[in-house]
């Protein structure tokens, strides 16, 4: 039984401990360490969030009556409040927290809030009599964890802990300003006045302040934190360079109850489970709870939110390319009470990761690392090991491309220097701590190869900066090396550029420059005792993969291995030539074209091309939504057996959308897109739908339109209604699948006047 985590199990442990704290809240007059103590033990045993004992109290005792705060030993020093006014808009407006909603509190720390309370008797403050305040989070608050603190009013403001100050605008209206330190636990928060029996009389939320100086998450560029902070739509980039693939991506931090999903979240977590009051506690650090995310995004060890699949079988969940936004997923996960969402892959955890930590007010960036290396054995080595017949046989990978976050943060827990960006990884790969997370690791920590750093440093240095070495293991057992280099992993680090819908290459920020004398000394002070040997002179036999102009999906084409002898000799070798479907994570699925030339001779200074026709017919059955297909040539010397290989990985074109607004952009006036897409392939196309999806465009949900069939080489054509709600520049992201042919998207932007 204790090991359920079922809902019946949480739903008895909930009413349970709620009857129980209902029948001592009638002959206690104050919350005890015993009472507690049974909250807390509940909650580990249900595996789930129970409410506060305060708010139970709240509910029970508060809310259907006016309330009256009486200090014992000042019974004159009353405050009889008729209602208490929180102010949302304003404060909301003045702490850029209105876009989500200003029905209740949201503020962040750091910045004076004001609440109004409206009395039905007039109130004098008196000298030596000064109210008392008590604002707590968590469901166990306690004044060690610094999750309860109480403070009195006073005549200035003290930014450097909790402090209020009270003013009257009339004898039965008093204007009560409260702040919090810059350090404060992030999260839900009950106000309580009364210094003997505090009584609740406001709840609010409580953000990191990115705009605050004093915060860990400060950001002093205004357009650096328009972008990181408050937009709510973004480019995901994929592909191979130079043909980037531009995903638009709705992260949706600020839609209807996308932040009370993501403080769910934090409450989900083993650590909230084990011990909720250390855990609200350490919710003051952005550090720690952007660790708490890396593990909570995927659900490798626990109730997060997303679950993993590399595998092409997608029964019991959709694509992770038929995602196009946080929002659905997150509403998902919390409707299922907290059964992971299937399936994600790299790009969706960090767009996951990113609309999460910006809801919760860190500044946060997607970041696309091309060539990216997964290092099995912590070697910075990666090794690719063939055999004889070119098949891999290793365990250590490159990824086509591998998708990350970067979060914006001071490291006090660290030496000087290593604040700024942080790399973390929620995609699960390898433990860190026992736990399926990686990070956060300062950037200029990878960058410098500080690798004793926390958190995670090796893992990120090798994704970014390992050396490559490659073996081929002959029948006879022997291992020979035929080649290796140092510039293949990690290139194009790349993220949406500030302000435009463009790539920004930020590569620099991760390491010096291929080749670099400072690179190579980077790469020694990370002690890597595997570093390739130099080869010496450069070979004389040098293969190029050159491509056709058009790969568009659905059609044949033809690649070509040039192969030159640059030598005063003739040679011979054998040649063969592969292209293989090949998934974004490296790994190599079917053959989809072969060639051989078991001798093939080249005079002194020569070169010649040998072609390799790689036809639908055999990509088509088993091409992914990533349309990537990777070219291998492998060369074989007669006289010598020298190895020469060349890999070369290509991007298959996918068509165009082509949409066309109708209509005035005005707030409330209906809009049509008009929708068109070519079917490029030599077959029909099934269960084909569009779908569009803006915020402000569509109240952030998805409008979707199943079209049914449609025939080789015909249009899929759609037009889709919506009505903007709110003025300003929005993206409107179109989306089209399909059995056959899917992750279609692009954006158009649309600028609604009011």
């Amino acid at each position: 039984m204790f090991g359920m985590r079922s809902k019946t199990l949480q739903a008895f442990c909930r009413a349970t401990v709620t009857r129980g704290v209902m029948a001592w809240f009638g002959s206690c007059t104050s919350i005890n360490h015993k009472v507690q103590r049974v909250v807390q033990t509940a909650q580990r045993i249900s595996g789930c969030g129970l409410p506060s004992i305060q708010n139970l109290y709240n509910r029970q005792f508060i809310s259907n009556s006016r309330t009256v705060i009486t200090e014992p030993s000042h019974p004159s020093h009353t405050l009889d409040i008729d209602r208490c006014d929180l102010e949302s808009k304003a404060n909301n407006t003045e702490h850029h927290t209105d876009e989500n909603g200003v029905d209740r509190l949201i503020v962040r720390r750091g910045r004076p809030f004001t609440i109004v309370l409206h009395l039905r008797q007039s109130f004098q403050p008196q000298a030596g009599k000064a109210l008392t305040l008590t604002a707590q989070t968590g469901p166990i608050p306690s004044s060690e964890s610094g999750t309860r603190v109480t403070f009195t009013v006073s005549d200035a403001i003290d930014k450097s802990t909790w402090s209020a100050t009270m003013s009257a605008k009339d004898e039965k209206t008093l204007s009560l300003t409260i702040s919090s330190p810059a350090d404060a636990p992030i999260g839900k928060y009950t106000l309580l006045m009364g210094r003997i029996n505090p009584v609740s009389f406001a709840e609010f939320i409580m953000l990191f302040n990115p705009w605050c100086r004093r915060d860990a998450v400060y950001m002093e560029n205004a357009e650096e934190r328009n972008e990181y902070v408050l937009c709510q739509d973004g480019v995901i980039f994929r592909g191979t360079p130079p043909r980037f693939q531009e995903l638009p991506w709705t992260f949706g931090q600020f839609e209807p109850g996308i932040l009370d999903i993501c403080l769910r979240i934090l409450d989900e977590n083993p650590k909230f489970i084990h011990d909720a009051d250390q855990d609200c506690s350490a919710r003051r650090n952005p550090v720690y709870v952007t660790r708490v995310l890396s593990a909570m995004i995927n659900s490798s060890d626990d109730r997060g939110v997303l679950m993993g699949n590399w595998s092409g079988d997608y029964t019991g969940g959709v694509k992770p390319t038929f995602w196009t936004g946080s929002g659905d997923i997150l509403r998902q996960w919390n409707d299922s009470e907290c059964k992971p969402v299937r399936y994600g892959q790299c790009w969706v955890f960090a767009a996951m990761a990113c609309a999460v930590s910006r809801a919760l007010g860190i500044p946060c960036r997607v970041i696309t690392n091309y060539g990216s290396a997964h290092d099995t054995d912590s070697n910075l080595v990666i090794e690719y090991l063939f055999d004889e017949n070119s098949e891999d046989i290793g365990d250590d990978s490159i990824w086509n491309f591998h998708v990350w976050i970067d979060s914006w943060m001071a490291r006090p827990d660290l030496k000087e220097g290593f604040g700024g960006w942080q790399a973390s990884d929620p995609t699960p790969q390898e433990r860190s701590d026992g736990v399926f997370c990686c990070g956060p690791v300062p950037l200029s920590a990878i960058k410098e190869g500080e690798l004793t750093v926390k958190y995670d440093a090796p893992f990120v240095y090798a994704e970014v900066n390992a050396d490559v070495v490659t073996l081929v293991r002959l029948k006879n057992g022997k291992t020979v090396k035929i080649g290796g280099n140092t510039t293949e992993v990690g290139h194009h680090i790349s993220t949406k550029a500030v302000g435009k819908d463009e790539r920004h290459d930020i590569t620099n920020l991760y390491k010096y420059p291929e080749g670099s004398e400072e690179e190579r000394k980077v790469f020694e002070k990370a002690k890597h005792h595997n570093k390739l040997q130099e080869t010496g002179e450069e070979p004389g036999v040098h293969i190029k993969i050159k491509i056709a102009k058009s790969t568009m999906i659905g059609t044949d084409f033809d690649v070509f291995a040039i192969v030159r002898n640059n030598s005063p000799v003739p040679k011979t070798f054998l040649l063969m030539f592969y292209a293989r479907v090949l998934h974004y994570n490296g790994r190599t699925g079917d053959t989809c074209g072969f060639t051989d030339v078991p001798e093939l001779k080249i005079e002194p200074y020569q070169e010649t091309s040998s072609p390799l026709r790689v036809e639908y017919s055999l990509y088509g059955p088993s091409i992914t939504d990533e349309r990537l297909i990777k070219l291998k040539v492998l060369l074989i010397e007669s006289e010598t057996r020298q190895f020469y290989k060349e890999m070369k990985t290509i991007v298959l074109d996918s068509p165009k959308l082509i949409i066309n607004i109708v209509g005035i952009p005005k707030v409330n006036h209906k809009l049509t897109a008009d929708i068109t897409l070519p079917n490029p392939l030599p077959m029909p196309l099934h269960e084909c739908t569009f779908s569009i999806k803006g915020i402000h465009l569509t109240d952030g949900k998805n409008i979707e339109h199943k079209i049914g069939t449609v025939a080789p080489k015909q249009f899929a054509t759609t037009k889709l209604e919506f009505v903007p709600s709110s003025p300003g520049r929005n993206k409107l992201v179109v989306a089209f699948n399909s059995d056959k042919l899917g992750n279609i998207s692009a954006f158009e932007t649309i600028v609604i006047e009011d």
